[in-house]
Order: C-alpha cells, then sequence, then structure tokens
C-alpha cells in the first residue's frame, strides 16, 4: 500500500444535501483519514456553501479555507468577505455559515476536538444518507444510516434520522420504529426538534399517538 494517495477537488463525490441546498464533496471519508474532519464544499454564486450551524455539541475548531471563488462569511451576525486564500478560524461556540460571491467557489473545512482523539462525525453518514436518496439510491442511503447506527448505539441522532428518512421515502412503519427509539434515548431533545421538522409529516399523527401507520407505501 502506498504511503499517500491524490485526489482534485473536482474528483471528489459530489453530495447535494437539504435538496441542492449546497453541495457536500467527502475529503475525510475519500481518504480514511481518522486523525480529523476534513471537508469540501462548492457552490455556484448566491449558494450556500457552509451550512449555518454551531460545533458547540460537538466542541470542534474548525479551519476553513477559501481555496477558490470568493464566500461571504456570517460569523455571528458579522459578515466577512473571503476571497480565495482566506483562512476562517471559528471556536466551537460561535454561529457560521456562508454563502458564494462567485460561481465555482469551494471550501475546504478541517476540525477535530482540542485535547480529544478524534472521532468521525455522526453527522458524515446522515449528510450521505439523505444525498443518496434524494438521487434515488435508498438501499445505499439506508445501508449508510444502519452503519452510523451500529457504530452509535447510544446516540439518538442516527435514528432520528432514519425516521425523517423513512418518513420522506420509504417505510412509515420503520420511521415510526426509528423515531419511538430516538424518543427513548433522548426524550425532550426529540420532541422539541420533531415539533417543526417537515421530514416526519407523514407520521406527525402518528408520533401525537393517533393510529399507527402500516408498512412500505402507506
Amino acid at each position: 500500500m502506498s504511503g499517500y494517495e491524490i485526489a482534485h477537488l473536482d474528483e471528489l463525490e459530489e453530495l447535494p444535501i437539504n435538496d441542492g441546498e449546497f453541495v457536500w464533496r467527502p475529503v475525510r471519508r475519500r481518504f480514511g483519514i481518522e486523525a480529523f474532519g476534513a471537508n469540501a464544499y462548492t457552490a455556484a454564486a448566491g449558494q450556500r456553501v457552509v451550512e449555518e450551524h454551531t460545533e458547540a455539541s460537538l466542541g470542534h475548531e474548525e479551519l476553513y479555507v477559501v481555496v477558490r471563488g470568493r464566500a461571504t462569511f456570517t460569523l455571528d451576525g458579522e459578515d466577512v468577505d473571503a476571497p480565495a486564500g482566506t483562512f476562517v478560524f471559528v471556536r466551537p461556540g460561535t454561529r457560521r455559515g456562508a454563502v458564494a460571491a462567485e460561481d465555482g467557489t469551494a471550501v475546504l473545512a478541517i476540525g477535530a476536538k482540542a485535547g480529544a482523539a478524534y472521532e468521525p462525525s455522526p453527522w458524515e453518514g446522515s449528510f450521505a444518507a439523505f444525498s443518496y436518496a434524494e438521487l434515488g439510491d435508498l438501499e445505499r442511503a439506508r445501508a449508510e444510516l444502519e452503519t452510523s447506527i451500529d457504530a452509535h448505539p447510544g446516540a439518538w441522532q442516527g435514528h432520528y434520522n432514519a425516521a425523517c428518512l423513512e418518513a420522506r421515502f420509504g417505510d412509515a412503519g420503520a420511521a415510526l420504529a426509528h423515531y419511538r427509539r430516538a424518543e427513548e434515548l433522548e426524550p425532550d431533545e426529540v420532541r422539541r426538534r420533531a415539533a417543526d421538522d417537515s421530514d416526519l409529516d407523514a407520521i406527525r399523527s402518528a408520533i401525537a399517538g393517533q393510529p399507527e401507520p402500516g408498512g412500505a407505501g402507506a
């Protein structure tokens, strides 16, 4: 086995996320990196290139590098112009997001939790699963979530995301089963998120205690 691997940005898998809100190009997954998180995102002008979020729950420090094009970052409400070559370092609790200001903009994100052994973030499998589902590959989508659940059996997120996936694309009965398991693991957080999550609309009445949906196609 060689001691190195090489891939161009445009050779990385291209996965649309959130119905195409932004495009994820997995880096860590492509190389099997185990020491830190690494992902790239590409966008046309006006398209989101970094989702709006914080890393408060994971405690990750993140470094964003604009490798081509230009992006406008919003950091705790402050807009920052970031042409190619710009480094943006963001601490865990800071809310961040970015929109491409030019076509072909690409941003590399590198992150990990200070002082802790790195573990791949559970969201990676969920991102991939929903993207494959939106591309029509439900079998691969389900496999991604099964792998994520197996890797983090005590985490509610995998079951919650599986519930959302099945409610949108597949089996309403399976969706409800996954939702109930997520609810057992973290009831308050799951109920809070479910309250306005349109992904769960197909099982909304069942969640509320009305008659449960049937199997596939119900």
